[in-house]
């Protein structure tokens, strides 16, 4: 809401059903309208777009009022785990709905978040969906509704692994002899460091992970074991395959 905000939806135009509304002052202050319930709306709203964002287990209770805006309204959920299909069964097949899978970087705005829709999206509001997305960080569209799940196992998931090395890089630091607030700043630093060079090099990934690696160095050492026989990339491999696997039994 706030990169929405940010990049100049005006305030008025939004309206957010929240029962809870502890963070919602200075989204007020800016013309954001905040109900505790669907039902306080005016019975001639019509909205262009309506965003899910409720954890998936809520959705059966929330999703199937909001059907009174179908044929008029767009549909976007942000919910882990709900298919389009799903969707289609709350708020009937003639719905426009947009499945998306974000990711927590979102919160300071340098998130990816991947969107597909069903054949009742058109394509004004693929645009606009994508623009309203690109102001938490990058938005991409998939035709492909069943490849969310690789999507979620990268993506979606992928800070965890991040932050899994940031926690592994730490631990060594610590047992090679460093402090842990040392570990722990040298480590948070190279892994936030690196990411902004791989975003913002020509190079790709093997690139400069070679252009780090000089032969028969330090790297080069480590790199012997991370890249060796049951390293890295085969534990990523796997633990990618799982988490395909898990979405797709979560998504039923």
């Amino acid at each position: 809401l706030g990169g929405w905000l940010d990049q100049g939806i005006p305030g008025a135009n939004v309206r957010a059903i929240e029962p809870f509304q502890d963070f919602a002052a200075p989204f007020k202050d800016q013309g954001v309208t905040f109900h505790n319930s669907l039902d306080e709306l005016d019975g001639d709203f019509e909205p262009d777009f309506v965003l899910f964002a409720v954890k998936p287990q809520m959705m059966d209770d929330v999703a199937p009022a909001y059907a009174r805006f179908t044929g008029t309204a767009t549909f976007i959920s942000i919910a882990a785990g709900k298919t389009i299909a799903y969707f289609e069964s709350k708020l009937g097949n003639e719905a426009a709905i947009i499945r998306t899978m974000p990711n927590t970087p979102a919160a300071v705005r340098r998130g990816i978040t991947i969107a597909c829709g069903n054949a009742n999206v058109g394509d004004a509001a693929k645009t606009t969906c994508l623009e309203l997305l690109a102001a938490v960080g990058e938005a991409s569209w998939l035709e492909d509704e069943t490849l969310l799940d690789a999507v979620t196992a990268v993506s979606g998931s992928g800070p965890a692994y991040v932050f899994l090395l940031a926690e592994t890089m730490t631990q060594a630091g610590v047992e090679a002899g460093l402090s842990p607030e040392m570990a722990t700043q040298l480590a948070v630093q190279t892994v936030a460091g690196s990411g902004e060079l791989l975003v913002q090099s020509d190079d790709d990934a093997t690139k400069l992970r070679e252009n780090v690696t000089s032969p028969g160095g330090t790297t080069h050492a480590a790199l012997s074991v991370l890249m060796g026989d049951g390293g890295l990339q085969e534990l990523m491999s796997e633990a990618i395959a799982k988490a395909v696997a898990r979405s797709k039994d979560l998504a039923g």
